[in-house]
C-alpha cells in the first residue's frame, strides 16, 4: 500500500499551504508542476518528491541554489524522507507530514488536489530550562558540571583554549570567531553566532561572529533574533529543546526555516554589564541540548566575557587614538593651502595597496596609524616655506626635506609609536637610492615606507600643487602612467605593479574621499 505524503509550507508566501500526493510531487517555477514556487531562489524545474519501494524520497533536478533536507544540501542521489523533515527548495521551506488520515472536509491546494485539513505544525523549539546565574556562579561551573562532577577532558580543553584566545589573539574579530568555533565544536552544534549589544545604536544586538559545525550549513539562518533578544533583555540563559508548541516563537521564521530543533541562547556578561548573546543550535537529526549543555555553555560564556569586554574597550581606545591622529594630521594640513585631505587619501590608497600585497593585519594596522602621521614633521617647517605659493628654491627645498627627520624625532619620543618610524622617516626614499633623508636603495628601504611612497607620489601628482603647470593636478590616468614609467627607478617595482593592478579601487577611493583640492573647501573636523 502506498502511503500518501503531505508537504506544508512554513516560509515565505507559501506558509500554511499544503500539497498532497500518493505518487509524485514536482517543485519549481514552471506552472505545469505540482508545487509552483514563484521565488527567484527556485529553479524552473527544481526538485521532485516521489514514492519508491524504500519510501518517499526527494531528488534535486540540477537546481541552481540547491535542495536541502534538515539543513544539509543534497547531492545527485535521492534522499529518504521522514515525517517532520524540513525540505528546502532554494530559500523556500516545507515540512514533511504524513497524510494517511482522511477527512470529509477537504480543501484544495490550488491544483485541484483535495488536501486533508491539518492543524498548524508545531514549532521546532520550546523553552525547556533557563539559567539566571550570576557571573561568579557561572564561572564556578568551568571545572564542574551542575552535579558537581569533574568535567570531561574535552570540555576542560575548551575552557583552556578560551583562555589561550584571550592571551594570544589581538584582533577582536579573530577573538570572537575563535571563541565561537570552540563553543560550536565542544557542544556539537550545527551552527553558532555571537551577537553583541551596540552601545552606539541603543544597545541593538548585532552579529559579530558566525560559525558552522560539521552538521552546519552556511546558507541558513544562524540565530533566532527573538530568542537572542529575550535572553539579553531578561538577563538569563535559555535552553530550548523538545518539539512542542511555543506561542511566543511561533512567528519566528528562523526557528523553522533554520531547521533549529534545539537551541542554547547564553548570556555574555561580566559583573559590570551585559555584553550580548552566544547562540548555538542543533538540527532534527541531532540529540537535543541538555541542562548540562546549558550549564557548560553558561560557564564558557562567563569565562570569555571579560576578554570580550576588554577587546571591545581596546577597540574603542584604538578608535579614539586614530581619531586623535586624524585631528593632528588635519591640524598640520591646515597650515598648507594645497595639502588638505592629503593624509586621508594617502592612507586609503596605502590600505588598498597593502591588502593587494597581502600584508598581515599587524602591518595594515601600522599603515593605518603611520600614514596619517607621515608628514607630521611639517609642523616644524616655517610658514614662509610651507605656504609659499610658488616653487621652492634649492635652499628652501633642502629645508622642506627635513620634515622627514623632524617627524621621526617627534615619533621617537613616543615608544608605542616606534614601529611606524620607517613610514615617517623613509617615505621619500627612492628605489634607485636618490631619495632622502638617508639615500637608502632597493630592499634596504622598509617595505611600509615603499608602499606609502607610491601612494604619496600618486596623490601629489593628482592634487593641486604650486609646482604643477597652472597649479593643477594631473588626471589619474596620467599619474598611473608616470608610476609605471618610474618602476625600478623611483618606486619599488613590486609595489608599483600591485598599485597599477588596483587602479579601479584607487579611483573609487578618490571619489569616496573627495577630489583632491585645497583646504578652503574642506569640512573641518571638530571635537
Amino acid at each position: 500500500m502506498k502511503h500518501p505524503i503531505r508537504l506544508r509550507g512554513i516560509s515565505g508566501d507559501i506558509k500554511g499551504r499544503t500539497w498532497e500526493s500518493d505518487s509524485l510531487l514536482r517543485a519549481g517555477r514552471l506552472a505545469a508542476l505540482e508545487i509552483v514556487l514563484d521565488d527567484s531562489s527556485v529553479s524552473r524545474r527544481h526538485a521532485e518528491v516521489s514514492n519508491t519501494e524504500e519510501g518517499w524520497v526527494v531528488r534535486d533536478l540540477g537546481s541552481t541554489n540547491g535542495t536541502y533536507v534538515n539543513g544539509v544540501r543534497l547531492g545527485q542521489q535521492p534522499h529518504l524522507l521522514r515525517p517532520r523533515d524540513i525540505v528546502q527548495f532554494g530559500k523556500i521551506a516545507l515540512l514533511v507530514e504524513s497524510a494517511d488520515a482522511d477527512s470529509s472536509n477537504g480543501s484544495s491546494n490550488g491544483h485541484g488536489t483535495p488536501v486533508v485539513p491539518m492543524t498548524e505544525p508545531r514549532q521546532q523549539v520550546v523553552v525547556e530550562a533557563t539559567s539566571s546565574s550570576s557571573w561568579e556562579e557561572a564561572l564556578s561551573g568551568i571545572a564542574f558540571d551542575r552535579k558537581h562532577s569533574l568535567r570531561p577532558g574535552d570540555q576542560l580543553q575548551a575552557v583552556l583554549r578560551a583562555g589561550h584566545h584571550l592571551v594570544h589573539i589581538e584582533s577582536e574579530d579573530e577573538l570572537l570567531h575563535s571563541i565561537l568555533t570552540d563553543a560550536v565544536n565542544v557542544l556539537e552544534a550545527q551552527r553558532g553566532a555571537i551577537v553583541l549589544a551596540d552601545e552606539r545604536d541603543n544597545y541593538r544586538l548585532k552579529i559579530r561572529a558566525l560559525a558552522s559545525g560539521r552538521h552546519g550549513d552556511n546558507t541558513r539562518f544562524h540565530y533566532s533574533q527573538k530568542l537572542a533578544q529575550r535572553c539579553f533583555s531578561k538577563g538569563e540563559s535559555i535552553l530550548c529543546g523538545r518539539v512542542e508548541e511555543d506561542t511566543e516563537l511561533k512567528a519566528a521564521p528562523s526557528i523553522a526555516d533554520g531547521a533549529m530543533a534545539s537551541v542554547l541562547c547564553v548570556l555574555l556578561r561580566t559583573p559590570r554589564k551585559r555584553l550580548g548573546v552566544l547562540h548555538l543550535d542543533r538540527n532534527l537529526l541531532q540529540k537535543p541540548f541538555t541542562e548540562d549543555d546549558l550549564h557548560l555553555a553558561d560557564a564558557l560564556a562567563a569565562s570569555v566575557s571579560a576578554g570580550i569586554e576588554t577587546a571591545g574597550l581596546l577597540r574603542k581606545q584604538r578608535e579614539l587614538f586614530l581619531h586623535t591622529i586624524t585631528i593632528l594630521a588635519q591640524a598640520v594640513e591646515l597650515r598648507d593651502e594645497y595639502t588638505g585631505g592629503h593624509t586621508e587619501r594617502v592612507k586609503n590608497y596605502a590600505m588598498c595597496l597593502g591588502r593587494q600585497m597581502g600584508l598581515s593585519p599587524r602591518e595594515l594596522g601600522l599603515i593605518e596609524i603611520g600614514t596619517p602621521l607621515h608628514d607630521i614633521g611639517k609642523i616644524g617647517i616655517d610658514d614662509a616655506i610651507l605656504r609659499k605659493p610658488g616653487r621652492l628654491t634649492p635652499e628652501e627645498f633642502e629645508i622642506m626635506k627635513t620634515h622627514t627627520t623632524k617627524g621621526a624625532d617627534i615619533i621617537a619620543t613616543i615608544p608605542d609609536l616606534h614601529p611606524i618610524l620607517p613610514i615617517v622617516r623613509s617615505h621619500h626614499e627612492r628605489w634607485d637610492g636618490r631619495g632622502y633623508p638617508d639615500g637608502l636603495a632597493g630592499e634596504n628601504i622598509p617595505l611600509l615606507a615603499r608602499i606609502v611612497a607610491v601612494c604619496d607620489a600618486f596623490d601629489a601628482m593628482t592634487s593641486d600643487r604650486p609646482y604643477h603647470p597652472d597649479k593643477k593636478g594631473r588626471s589619474p590616468q596620467a599619474a598611473f602612467h608616470e608610476i609605471e614609467q618610474q618602476m625600478a627607478r623611483q618606486f619599488d617595482p613590486r609595489c608599483a605593479a600591485a598599485f597599477l593592478e588596483i587602479q579601479n579601487d584607487i579611483v573609487q577611493s578618490m571619489t569616496n574621499v573627495g577630489k583632491p583640492t585645497h583646504h578652503n573647501n574642506l569640512t573641518r573636523l571638530t571635537i
